[in-house]
């Protein structure tokens, strides 16, 4: 299991667009560790570590390289179709606000590279790679639907984001950084406590915070709310 299941529905063409697009919430398709009994499952004690003597191929450097490899092929995908250099309307119509291929340049070539970067830096045992991938996917794309819908109210510093969705977006990715801290802890990959409970939540807040500020509609959600993930998540964990 790794972190590159927080987002991932298939790799084939059909779809690699739909798991892309930043606008939709991710939410994830599971496949035990081989080297893991079928007996064992999110459901078992939390931090229950693996049996020993049981070793994948996934638990060194290897398995997270070869993780990443799923959303650095969209790496490429953006940078071909945000270039002009391959044409594929269809892409740019699902992962674009007005149609102009070079978006594609900016939120979904950050996301991709985020969750890449995860994968390879942070693999299956780090906290903050579960917050920043939970608050990029979860928090960001409940957000925007939140706040699209319910947004009525306005903050006062920022007229282009709502109260709704600001606290959409911290209560979702904190709930998502939970249910992955369950999750990871009960293959063993890392410990629950209390602490992380409440890092988990001071991230989410802080991502939730910095999405709202009107440099965020300047720079990108999916650039701001990374860098601020790992930033805290590195100060609090």
């Amino acid at each position: 299991m790794s972190l590159t299941n927080l987002y991932s529905f298939s790799i084939s063409p059909a779809n690699s667009s739909l798991f892309l697009n930043h606008r939709i919430p991710c939410f994830p398709t599971f496949a035990l560790p081989l080297s893991l009994p079928l007996s064992l499952s999110p459901l078992s004690v939390c931090g229950k570590k693996p049996p020993n003597g049981t070793s994948s191929t996934s638990s060194g450097p290897g398995g997270a390289i070869f993780a990443s490899l799923t959303p650095g092929v969209n790496i490429i995908q953006m940078l071909l179709v945000g270039s002009g250099m391959w044409k594929d309307e269809a892409t740019v119509k699902s992962m674009s606000r007005y149609g102009d291929r070079r978006e594609l340049l900016k939120g979904p070539l950050y996301y991709a590279t985020t969750i890449t970067l995860a994968c390879v830096i942070y693999w299956r045992t780090s906290p903050t790679g579960i917050a920043a991938i939970s608050n990029l996917c979860a928090g960001d794309g409940f957000a925007d639907i939140v706040g699209r819908r319910l947004g009525k109210q306005k903050l006062p510093y920022n007229q282009n984001k709502s109260v709704a969705g600001s606290i959409a977006m911290a209560s979702a990715g904190f709930l998502a950084s939970l249910g992955f801290m369950y999750y990871f802890a009960s293959f063993g990959y890392i410990q629950c406590s209390w602490e992380l409970v409440l890092g988990f939540l001071v991230v989410s807040v802080a991502s939730a915070l910095v999405e709202s500020l009107p440099i965020s509609t300047q720079l990108d959600d999916n650039l701001t709310v990374t860098l601020t993930s790992i930033l805290v998540g590195t100060i609090v964990f």
